[in-house]
């Protein structure tokens, strides 16, 4: 798990995103946040948009953000079962899928602002959409696929 910091502020308030990424499937999460949210505030949005999709992970590998190394955060991992591993700077072997994926939805933000046009947090589902339905070659597949066992059913197919 990643933030990315930055982004202009959307009418909501928010200019970062938290990007949550399964290593198994590579499944992604992109969930917009203020730059500043306290440690409550990632711990109910951790359980609200990844845990009640797919469940309390295993491990937790994160950079080194003061919230994410924070006494609180490791409360609730350790009372929800998850060993938390911190990346160390310029370490892709254990930050680098995160690092990747940030990269890739970077490129797709920028394509579909300029695009389409809107404010870059309403856009956010859609790349995640597409991002999950997406070739990875490092599993063969895609994301949905490696979650469910089945290709997406998308929109215009």
């Amino acid at each position: 798990m990643d933030f990315m910091h930055g982004l202009p502020r959307s009418h909501s308030g928010h200019e970062s995103k938290w990007v949550i990424v399964d290593r198994l499937t590579k499944v992604s999460r992109f969930i917009p946040i203020r730059k500043g949210s306290p440690v409550a505030i990632l711990v109910m949005l951790f359980v609200e948009q990844f845990v009640r999709y797919y469940s309390v992970p295993r491990t937790i590998i994160s950079d080194r953000d003061g919230r994410l190394t924070s006494r609180e955060w490791r409360a609730v991992q350790a009372y929800l079962g998850s060993q938390l591993d911190f990346s160390t700077a310029f370490h892709l072997q254990t930050g680098g899928q995160t690092e990747q994926t940030n990269w890739t939805m970077e490129d797709l933000l920028c394509l579909c602002i300029l695009d389409a046009g809107k404010p870059w947090e309403r856009l956010l589902p859609l790349i995640e959409f597409s991002y999950n339905n997406s070739h990875h070659a490092s599993i063969g597949m895609t994301p949905y696929e490696a979650l469910y066992g089945r290709k997406c059913r998308a929109p215009l197919s």
